[in-house]
């Protein structure tokens, strides 16, 4: 079996951030969201993996991932000139995928998922599909997935207006090579996308079996600025482990799960978790509270932070309360005359704040 995993897209939606990087290497909890699609695909026991990326980021993709030794396995790269729908990165990786089944995962999701019994159930059953769902309320967000009385895939469609099931597909698929022959008969959607929905569809219609797999665990979408920090306070809250190897002095406190790296140095301040703190970050006479992430290089003085995501090499001085923030790398934040106040913020990389 091998794995397609799917890192192109243009991150429209968290921009300025992804005007300097793509979605995909965007951290949470100080690792990048691909690491985590890297993790799965690697516990599912696939060690060939396919990693479509886009033309204009495929090099920083490739410089973080390398050759995929890192996590055991082999990684190919292959490049999606544009993002045009799931099904046509399947249509491109089709060299690479030959006559093999596969594992299709999306590249800027993160899960809390039984990915081994997910790919056993699909091993165990002669399909030609599993899908893994998830009940949801915004159905018209998502392709929807209609089962019959016995479980079986009876139907899917992407964002119908009057949908027939809370069922929606969750972003990690297992499909035979019978999904190739599915591809050659679905045109571009109305938004001129290929959609992997339609080849599911056209699947059914060729009666070809295809089942579902309810996923119990958390899937967060990593979209938007709030739904990055709510994945980062998901994967702290569910992954982080306390892990000090920083210096802490006497006169600061660490409460609960924390995470200090080397070099990383505490003076005068508390840390409440779970948080972690990157290499090199120096916190002084500041609160650092739950569910923060903060990136490498990052100096932190007379400042109270939660609830945010700091990119690497940031600067923050006496900001009396920043919370529910994204901060990109390289940003200088300092508290000007004036009132203090709690701020919400999300700016790019390389910006000047002063407040």
């Amino acid at each position: 079996m091998k794995a397609l995993v799917l890192s192109g897209g243009k991150g429209t939606r968290l921009r300025p951030l992804t005007n300097t990087t793509t979605k995909q290497l965007l951290p949470v909890a100080n690792r990048p969201i691909l690491f985590y699609i890297m993790d799965m695909v690697r516990e599912a026991g696939i060690a060939d993996i396919g990693l479509v990326v886009s033309s204009e980021w495929g090099d920083q993709v490739e410089q973080a991932i390398g050759d995929g030794s890192r996590w055991g396995t082999k990684v190919s790269y292959i490049v999606q000139p544009e993002p045009a729908g799931l099904a046509h990165a399947v249509k491109i990786a089709r060299q690479f995928l030959g006559n093999s089944p596969f594992l299709m995962i999306l590249g800027d999701n993160v899960y809390k998922c039984d990915i081994k019994g997910f790919v056993a159930q699909f091993q165990e059953q002669s399909i030609d599909a599993l899908l893994l769902v998830k009940e949801v309320n915004n159905t018209n967000d998502f392709g929807i997935v209609e089962l019959n009385a016995e479980g079986k895939v009876v139907r899917v469609q992407e964002k119908p207006q009057k949908p027939r099931s809370n069922l929606a597909l969750a972003g990690i698929y297992l499909f035979s090579s019978a999904i190739h022959r599915a591809m050659d008969f679905i045109k571009p959607s109305p938004r001129g996308e290929l959609e992997i929905t339609d080849a599911i569809q056209k699947l059914l219609e060729m009666g070809k079996e295809v089942r579902s797999h309810i996923l119990t665990g958390w899937w967060l979408d990593t979209g938007k600025k709030d739904d990055l920090l709510r994945a980062n306070r998901a994967v702290l809250d569910e992954f982080l482990k306390p892990d000090i190897r920083g210096k802490v002095d006497s006169g600061s406190q660490v409460v609960g799960k924390v995470e200090i790296m080397r070099g990383a140095v505490i003076e005068d301040s508390t840390i409440r978790g779970p948080v972690s703190i990157a290499e090199n970050c120096r916190v002084k006479n500041s609160f650092i509270g739950p569910f923060t992430s903060i990136g490498k290089g990052t100096v932190i003085e007379a400042s109270s932070v939660e609830h945010s995501v700091i990119l690497e090499n940031c600067r923050i001085y006496c900001i009396e309360r920043l919370a529910d923030s994204l901060l990109g790398k390289g940003a200088e934040l300092m508290k000007g005359e004036g009132r203090s106040k709690a701020i919400r913020l999300f700016i790019g990389d390389d910006a000047k704040v002063e407040l």
